[in-house]
Order: C-alpha cells, then structure tokens, then sequence
C-alpha cells in the first residue's frame, strides 16, 4: 500500500513544480519543509523517475518532472470534477427528473414554475409528459415517472399526494342559453340539462366531485357526450350539445361561444395536486417539490385577494 501513488503526493508535487521552491510550496501547502520534501522523494521511488534537479542555487524539473506536471493537474482537476458532481447530485443541482401534468394543470401556474425551475437548475434534465390523472398516478408507483401534477388524485398505497391549490367549479353554458345572461346560477337548474363531462376514467375522485354538486341538487347529470380535454369540452358546449361544470381556470380557454358562471352555494372545489413516491427522498425530488409549493402558494393568496375585491 505504501507503493501506491495518492492525491497528497499529487498535490504536494503541483506546488513544487509551480513554485520551484520547496521552502514557498511548504508554505503554500502549509507544511514543514523537511515533511514535504520526505513526500517528494518517496514519490519519485514510487515512479522510478526523478522529478526535480536540485542543486543548492534552484529547483528545476526534469522533463520527466513536465511530462508529469501535466498528468497530475490534469488528475487533480479529473477528482475535483467528479466532487463537485457528486455534491452537485446530493444537492438536487443536476440530475434527470420526470414529471407528468394533467392538461387543466397548464391553465394554472404550472408553465411558470417549470420555467422558474428550468431557469434555477439548468444542468437539471427535465423530460415532460401530459396524461390522465389516473394514468399518471399508475406511472409514478410503476417508477415510470418522478413526479406528477394531478386533479383530485385518487389515493394511491405508496404515494403522497399534497394539495397545491384549489379553485371553485364554474357552470358552462352556450351562448344563446336562456340562463346565460345571469351572474350566477345554482347546480340544480342545470337538473334538466343534457352534460358534456370526461370520463370516469380519467380520474375516478375527480369525476365524483363533479357529479356531486349535482347530487346535492337530488339528481345526476344526463351525460350524453364524453371528452378527454376541457378545451374539447367547451367546443362542444358552445356548439350546442349540452352544458357542462368544470374547474373555474377552464374560463382562460372558453370561446365566445360560451358563458361560465359562477356555482351559487357549492361548497366543493377541484384541487391541483403534486404527487410522488412516499419512499423518494432524493435532493432533486425535494428542491423540485419546494419550488412548486411556493409558486402555487403565491398564486393563491393572488387569487383569494382577487375573488375578496370582487
């Protein structure tokens, strides 16, 4: 063991071949002169190969000695990089990260956050997938991705699903509906409707809370058309194919063609909601989940002071 070359001896030759003095490298290094220039020497046994010429006026390297200055920085840097990796990866700073979102999650400020997060750890590779909330949370519990935003996710063994923000449900009518020019509405005039919903499906929690504003009312909504986005949604609405009730941020894609009214008395609300594995307590998980947290805890208070003006 005493035969193998180590950093120490590394290091203890880089300043003596830059200094070319072993009285200013000790210095440098901190260190006796006597204990240096023992290191030195045992190196060059190790090698076979002198590194300096010595005399008693200067310290010169041999060419050996330049051939090897090159290989030990060039080493030294190697090691220092690899550090710097490994703190960099215990840190969050750079890594690969998977997260699924749900399309409504788009109208929230999801895109902003993703930026923000992009922006403050760009050495991060973040690869993006939109789905169902169902599917999404099928895929993280099968290691398939790190991270998902959902609506009213279902719970799930082996997952932890945190509420991030929540938002009232809005009526979505046509245009030309005789209840459209009202400022607000309760879920039980829509009793009669015909309803354009998704699918159960695609997030089993998330279609009951729907359903249930209905309920309250003593009846259950006659779905006569599904749809697997709310854009499409609203489109059919406003084509005349019936009404629907959706999440309030639904109101930033709806056309001209349709009305959204606030919920009179509904007491339940759509949550957006940040999954992942309970057993996942990596650096980068947890610096992701921290920035998500203040970006939609921001945009709340925003919203509630907004809904309290008006």
């Amino acid at each position: 063991m005493d035969r193998d070359i180590e950093l120490r001896h590394l290091r203890y030759f880089v300043a003596v071949a830059e200094e070319l003095h072993f009285g200013r490298a000790a210095q440098r290094l901190h260190l006796a002169q006597p204990p240096l220039s023992q290191q030195i020497r045992k190196l060059e046994e190790i090698l076979g190969y002198p590194l300096f010429v010595r005399t008693s006026r200067a310290v010169r390297l041999t060419s050996a000695g330049e051939v090897f200055l090159d290989r030990a920085k060039r080493t030294l840097r190697n090691v220092q990089e690899d550090i710097d990796e490994v703190r960099s990866i215990s840190c969050g700073d750079v890594g690969f990260l998977r997260v699924g979102f749900i399309g409504s999650s788009m109208l929230t400020p999801l895109p902003e956050m993703l930026g923000q997060y992009r922006h403050q750890f760009p050495k991060v590779q973040l690869q993006l997938r939109e789905s169902f909330s169902a599917l999404l949370e099928q895929s993280l519990v099968k290691g398939m991705l790190d991270a998902g935003f959902l609506r009213d996710g279902d719970p799930m063994p082996g997952l932890t699903i945190e509420p991030l923000f929540s938002e009232p449900y809005v009526a979505v009518l046509p245009h030309p509906h005789p209840l459209a020019k009202s400022r607000s509405i309760s879920a039980g005039q829509l009793r009669d409707e015909p309803f354009v919903l998704f699918a159960p499906t695609a997030g089993k929690l998330a279609y009951e809370r729907t359903l249930s504003l209905c309920l309250e009312h003593g009846f259950r909504p006659n779905v006569v058309q599904e749809a697997p986005q709310w854009l499409t949604i609203l489109r059919l609405v406003g084509a005349g194919l019936g009404v629907t009730i959706a999440p309030e941020c639904v109101q930033q894609i709806a056309s001209p063609h349709v009305v959204c009214l606030r919920l009179r008395g509904a007491k339940v609300r759509s949550q957006i909601e940040l999954a992942y594995r309970s057993t996942d307590d990596r650096a980068i998980l947890r610096s992701f989940a921290e920035i998500a947290r203040l970006s939609f805890q921001e945009f709340s208070a925003k919203m509630s002071h907004r809904r309290a003006a008006h």
